[in-house]
């Protein structure tokens, strides 16, 4: 293989990408919720966001304003199972999924920060195809770990092969060279491999090697003679395994009394002594297997279920300390945490209690029988289970919720693309602003300030017919150091007589953009468009290698 050949995932209508409608969001305030008081003393945090629909829209309604700033991403996605797909046979099943996935990590990608994470749970059903899918999406050089996550604490018996007791959670980072993981805090259990075999006054420690993995003709400088000072032997490492530290290193080492050579001092080669002083504010390396005991399992998860809705538990949940630990690996207090495929609402519950901003997309009815209960016993400081003592969470803060606007345009009894009549002149500027690139900041001075993309460029945009007089006032307004882009339904002029105006109509000006009126990108297969086989085309899953 050539160092030009590439590797590359195909399946059936990878070809094909939605042209998403960016949407704006609508807030509902009788089901937003807030605590009715501060409790963490200013540092509550209300302005979390709970979006109701497709989670695909509301990844593209969120892009104008969070790309870049997303610090932790979460989702959990449906595995692919069969159970979305009794109707479809099993390659365009896969196929389906892959185009779903793509579609949502592309936006994700753009929605992380620089020094972001993507963390994804998935059994083995789909999951050596997602890890060559983020490659293609992410680079395969900001692939971090694949954790194996131990979901079950005893083995299936009624399995016909094997008992299936882990799930894969694969970690990509936006950019791997400015991406670390916080350490671990360390536990009691880290703490007693280090021991005080010598009676050193400055506290336990731990052996450690004093050789690495590098050969002479690697690191020439690390083989060199050291002397027991016990017994006066010298002695030299392997050349396929050198000393760890320079000379210079070991000098010092002697001289802090760091190196070990065992109790009666007459071992062949040293030892490093690590002292527990020196690591116990570092905390642990992570590890890439995840046991049960220290991140729960699949019956923790429902148990803490069953306190929210006894009656109607989420069926396929995730433990609290599961999403701890990746939101402590991956985040600090006041960063933003993204979840769009919010299931029961454990990721914002865990991220409230962490003290991390939060987003969350569901567009199942649980979004209003499982995810809103929970987060008000939450915010009200109800919810003693999951993480809520090991953080000492007493409640506080608060959310809004979101709805996705309905389509922009709609389709009159006349077969024509008109705007939707829902839309308020509030909306119908929101709307065209996020689809032109502006942001939306209505002025309260000067009417036609809509929005903006820089400091001397503005948007105005109105339902009305403008005449020639209507237009020359706007150009005369806007002044020769400035910019307006003029949307309206129609006009009665010549548009480049005013070279400070760029004047389009609605919806002429929008129609090609957008596939407007489709409100559905979900895993309902029926709702998704498919593209035919090609003739000849034989397999659905292949690798192309370029040359």
């Amino acid at each position: 293989m050539t160092k030009k050949q590439k590797l590359e995932l195909t399946w059936i209508g990878k070809e094909n990408r939605p042209k998403l409608e960016p949407r704006i969001l609508l807030e509902d305030p009788e089901k937003s919720y807030h605590a009715k008081h501060r409790v963490m003393t200013g540092n509550d945090i209300f302005d979390n966001w709970l979006i109701f629909g497709d989670n695909l829209l509301a990844l593209k309604a969120l892009e104008a304003e969070y790309t870049g700033k997303v610090k932790c991403v979460f989702i959990d996605p449906p595995y692919n199972t069969g159970s979305a797909f009794t109707h479809y046979d099993d390659g365009l099943e896969h196929s389906i999924w892959l185009s779903l996935m793509r579609d949502r990590l592309e936006i994700i990608r753009r929605l992380l920060s620089d020094d972001g994470s993507l963390w994804i749970t998935i059994d083995d059903n789909e999951a050596h195809y997602l890890k060559v899918l983020c490659d293609e999406v992410f680079g395969r050089a900001n692939f971090v770990a694949n954790l194996i996550w131990q979901k079950k604490y005893a083995a299936s018996n009624d399995a016909l092969w094997f008992s299936n007791d882990h799930d894969h959670i694969f970690v990509f980072a936006k950019n791997k060279e400015r991406w670390n993981p916080n350490r671990l805090p360390r536990t009691e259990k880290s703490n007693s491999a280090y021991k005080n075999l010598d009676s050193d006054p400055r506290g336990p420690w731990q052996s450690d090697n004093y050789t690495c993995n590098k050969s002479i003709d690697e690191r020439p400088n690390l083989y060199y003679p050291i002397t027991n000072p016990n017994t006066g032997e010298v002695i030299f490492p392997k050349k396929t395994a050198v000393w760890r530290y320079s000379q210079e290193r070991h000098i010092e080492n002697e001289k802090n009394g760091l190196v070990y050579w065992g109790i009666e001092g007459k071992n062949s080669v040293p030892r490093y002594k690590r002292l527990l002083s020196s690591v116990a504010d570092k905390g642990g390396v992570p590890q890439s297997i995840w046991n049960w005991e220290d991140v729960g399992h699949n019956q923790d998860a429902k148990r803490e279920q069953l306190q929210f809705d006894p009656s109607d538990p989420f069926t396929t949940p995730k433990p609290e300390k599961l999403i701890s630990r990746i939101l402590h690996l991956a985040s600090n207090p006041g960063d933003l945490v993204l979840d769009s495929f919010a299931g029961s609402g454990t990721t914002g519950a865990v991220a409230h209690k962490m003290g991390r901003r939060w987003i969350m997309v569901e567009l199942g009815e649980h979004c209003h029988t499982h995810i809103i209960p929970r987060l008000k016993k939450v915010i009200d400081g109800e919810d003693q289970g999951g993480i809520t003592k090991s953080v000492d969470w007493k409640g506080g803060g608060g959310f809004r919720y979101y709805r996705l606007a309905p389509s922009l345009l709609e389709k009159d009894k006349w077969d024509n693309w008109v705007i939707n009549t829902d839309y308020n002149a509030a909306m119908l500027a929101e709307a065209l602003c996020k689809l032109e690139g502006f942001t939306y900041a209505p002025s309260d001075a000067v009417y036609w300030q809509h929005g903006h993309s820089t400091e001397r460029d503005f948007i105005y945009v109105t339902t009305a017919s403008l005449t020639h007089e209507q237009l020359q006032q706007l150009s005369d307004e806007v002044g020769p150091d400035r910019t307006l882009l003029v949307l309206c339904t129609a006009f009665r002029a010549k548009a480049d007589r005013y070279p400070n105006l760029t004047v389009k109509k609605i919806p002429k000006q929008v129609l090609s953009r957008c596939e407007w009126g489709h409100d559905d990108y979900s895993l309902q297969v029926e709702n998704l468009p498919k593209a035919p086989a090609k003739p000849g085309q034989q397999k659905l899953f292949s690798e192309e290698v370029d040359a």
